[in-house]
């Protein structure tokens, strides 16, 4: 665990300082409207202290005018020179690339030396390939749980999932604000995937809570606490040669 420190941020930055590309991933069930916007946020979190992401899209397929970890895997030139070397948030189309690299292990064993030169690798994709990439990594992928109907239920069929796959979880739910109201309670949408993860699953559920509010200091407050949970139990990639062939 770490020690009590002074503030978020400099708990951010100590993890930093035990440099090795970290994984982490979201759980993507359909809601890529409610998702996105607090994916976003958390890379500009980890931005502003100076920690640079790869986001591994998994609903994006590489393609020649819009290259990605398939062209990674095929061609170790390409690789060598980071197409964004300034960008803190670097997006990788990586549908094929992911597909590929199913057999040859969890994601965490077998492609660390593609992205030494970044801090986080965080993986977007759905619970299928989640599945197949990470299955007993005892990774914790997040579950966003937006303000959108059906959602829950979305949500919790990827909880099921992953939890099979011996996946931990986590869940955040994101909240608007309303007038008069700038710290929402949680809704029964939330409640019920608690109730129902602990009646029929077994475990204990406890959601962070993002408030997308007209105050950003609450809502970097917010998500700063997330992105620090998230970094804390990321899983660090190891340095190993992936197949430099693509079958």
């Amino acid at each position: 665990m770490l020690e009590p420190c002074v503030s978020q941020a400099a708990g951010l930055q100590s993890l930093a300082l035990q440099h090795a590309p970290r994984l982490m991933a979201v759980a993507s069930h359909g809601r890529q409207l409610g998702e996105l916007p607090l994916l976003w946020g958390l890379c500009n979190c980890w931005g502003a202290h100076d920690l640079s992401v790869v986001v591994l899209d998994a609903h994006t397929r590489e393609s020649s005018d819009n290259p990605g970890l398939r062209q990674w895997l095929d061609n170790p030139l390409q690789r060598i020179e980071d197409p964004q070397p300034d960008a803190q948030c670097l997006v990788l189309p990586a549908a094929q690339g992911l597909q590929h690299l199913a057999g040859g292990g969890p994601l965490q064993s077998t492609c660390g030396h593609l992205f030494s030169q970044r801090d986080i690798v965080l993986l977007y994709a759905n619970a299928t390939t989640l599945t197949r990439s990470l299955a007993g990594s005892k990774l914790s992928p997040l579950i966003i749980v937006p303000p959108a109907p059906r959602a829950v239920v979305s949500a919790y069929t990827t909880l099921k999932r992953l939890l099979q796959a011996r996946l931990r979880p986590g869940v955040a739910q994101l909240l608007v604000a309303s007038v008069g109201h700038p710290q929402p309670t949680n809704p029964a949408a939330v409640r019920r995937l608690t109730h129902c993860a602990s009646s029929y699953l077994g475990i204990e559920l406890h959601p962070s809570t993002i408030v997308a509010s007209s105050e950003p200091v609450h809502l970097r407050h917010d998500l700063q606490r997330l992105a620090m949970d998230l970094f804390e139990n990321a899983l660090p990639l190891e340095p190993v040669q992936c197949s430099e062939r693509v079958h």
